[in-house]
Parts: C-alpha cells; sequence; structure tokens
C-alpha cells in the first residue's frame, strides 16, 4: 500500500510596521502598489461622468461656459486689459491649470470618505487614494489643451515656450496634492470640510488671476507687500501657463520663485498633517 505526502507551499508573512518621519514618503512601497494607483485612477475616470446626460462631453463644456461667463463679467462689463491677447485665448489658457487644480483639489478632499469601506478593510498606503483623485484630473486637463490649441490656431498664436508646460502642469499637480491631503485628512474627523470646499474654491477663483492680468494687483500693492499675493500658488502658475503657451511675459521672476516656493511649503506641510493622521483613518472614517 503506497502512501501519498503532500507538501504545503512556505507561507508568506507580510509584517506591517508604522513609519518614521512626517514627510518621508516610502517610494518602495508606493511603486509595489502601482497597479492600484492606475486601478483607481481609472476608476475615477470612469465614474466621473457616469449617469450624466452629456457624459465626457462635460470635459470640454465646463471650460467653455466658464470662459464665456468669465469673459461677459471680466472683459465685457468690467473693461479689464488682457495684455493685447484674446480674451477668450487670455481666459481659456488659465482655466486649464485652474481646472486641474480645482477638480483635483474637490476630489481629493472626499476620497477618503468616500472609500471608507475599502480603508477599514485592507492595508496599503492611503495616500494613494487621493494621488488617484489627483491623477484622473489629467485626461480632462489633456482634453481641453486640445480646445486651447485649435484656439491657438485660429488666433494665430505660436507657443512661445512648450518645453516649460510640463513643468507648470507638475507644479499645479503637486499644489493640489498638498492642498488635497490636507482637506483629506481633515474631512476624515470634521465633515465641516465637504461644505468649506465650495466656498474655498470660489474665493480662490477670484483672488487668482485667471480673467484678469496678475500685474492689476501687483501695481496696486506697495512694493514691500507684493509677495503677499504671490504667496497664492496659483499666481505664478497661471502667469507661467501665459508664459509658455502664449508669450505674455510674467510680472516679476522674483514673484513666481514666491509662488512656488508657498506651492512646495503646501505640498510639504500636507505630507506632514496626513502622516500624521494617517493611523487615525481606519478607526475614525
Amino acid at each position: 500500500m503506497s502512501s501519498v505526502v503532500t507538501k504545503s507551499a512556505p507561507s508568506t508573512k507580510v509584517l506591517i510596521r508604522p513609519q518614521r518621519g512626517m514627510v518621508g514618503l516610502n517610494f518602495r512601497e508606493l511603486w509595489s502598489f502601482r497597479e492600484l494607483i492606475v486601478f483607481l485612477t481609472w476608476r475615477d475616470i470612469l465614474v466621473r461622468y457616469k449617469q450624466t446626460l452629456l457624459g465626457g462631453a462635460w470635459a470640454i463644456l465646463q471650460p467653455l461656459l466658464q470662459m464665456l461667463l468669465l469673459n461677459l463679467l471680466f472683459g465685457e462689463v468690467a473693461g479689464l486689459p488682457t495684455g493685447g491677447v484674446p480674451r477668450p485665448l487670455f481666459t481659456f489658457a488659465a482655466l486649464l491649470p485652474w481646472n486641474l487644480f480645482s477638480n483635483a483639489v474637490s476630489d481629493a478632499s472626499r476620497s477618503l470618505v468616500a472609500n471608507r469601506n475599502m480603508i477599514t478593510k485592507v492595508y496599503f498606503p492611503r495616500i494613494i487614494v487621493p494621488l488617484a483623485n489627483v491623477l484622473s484630473g489629467v485626461l480632462d486637463f489633456a482634453v481641453a489643451f486640445l480646445i486651447l490649441a485649435g484656439m491657438m490656431i485660429y488666433y494665430k498664436f505660436a507657443p512661445a515656450n512648450l518645453l516649460l508646460l510640463p513643468v507648470y502642469v507638475l507644479i499645479t499637480l503637486l499644489t493640489a496634492l498638498g492642498v488635497g491631503l490636507w482637506l483629506a485628512a481633515l474631512n476624515v474627523h470634521y465633515r465641516d470640510v465637504k461644505y468649506i470646499i465650495p466656498f474655498l474654491t470660489q474665493f480662490w477663483m477670484l483672488a487668482s488671476p485667471i480673467a484678469y492680468e496678475a500685474s492689476s494687483i501687483f501695481e496696486r500693492l506697495p512694493e514691500q507687500w507684493q509677495w503677499l499675493y504671490a504667496l497664492n500658488p496659483l499666481v505664478g502658475v497661471v502667469e507661467g501657463f501665459r508664459q509658455a503657451l502664449l508669450g505674455v511675459p510674467v510680472y516679476s521672476e522674483n514673484m513666481l520663485w514666491v509662488s512656488l516656493a508657498s506651492a512646495s511649503v503646501m505640498l510639504v506641510s500636507g505630507l506632514m498633517y496626513f502622516r500624521s493622521m494617517e493611523r487615525t483613518f481606519a478607526d475614525v472614517v
């Protein structure tokens, strides 16, 4: 009588240790979860316009309708100058980074609460959730950029320095991630955040040079206080977009650096706060 001996496969144990440091990200761990990042990003893209009547057409209609409204208010009514650039082109070029930023911040701030079932059941780096929301906005940006390219051909504008454009897109995404991390972590503990976000984005839009020149604000401020307006990272980003695409000179390169420094502070502080609150998410959300 023969006996059959079966050998069980060696079990693999995964030990999850709390990470140290307030800012440092474990990029090796993030890379190991790259498929989850891609999956969540693609899922966010698919559900964005689900059950809407016009579907993906909103990626085009939203910035076009915003442009028409802003042109009416700031162009026809207020009569603000645009530095010799046709107003539709002037406004639409600024709406591209603004919509990328505002949509990413709004989606990322709600991301942890919206994915509470996944957060409370399995382990993965929590930063993946708001990161996927930020990345999913790039597709809408690309679609709107095609409309802008058509407008530039119509108005016979050639890109002034297209190589700088990816830099400003990256700054926009990192700034949105920094602000989104702040709001996402706060929203886990305080649901008041979801009521603050619409007001915050509207105020931030009016405080950014979307429909007017940044110089019209800088020139009204005493020289020693101009840096206060430049603390808004979107000031530098919008100015940079217009310079790269339309050749509109920035008001001051020093103010541009102030905006970039402010964006860096938002990203680092957002990472620090998110990581300090990360271990409480599964219990509170």
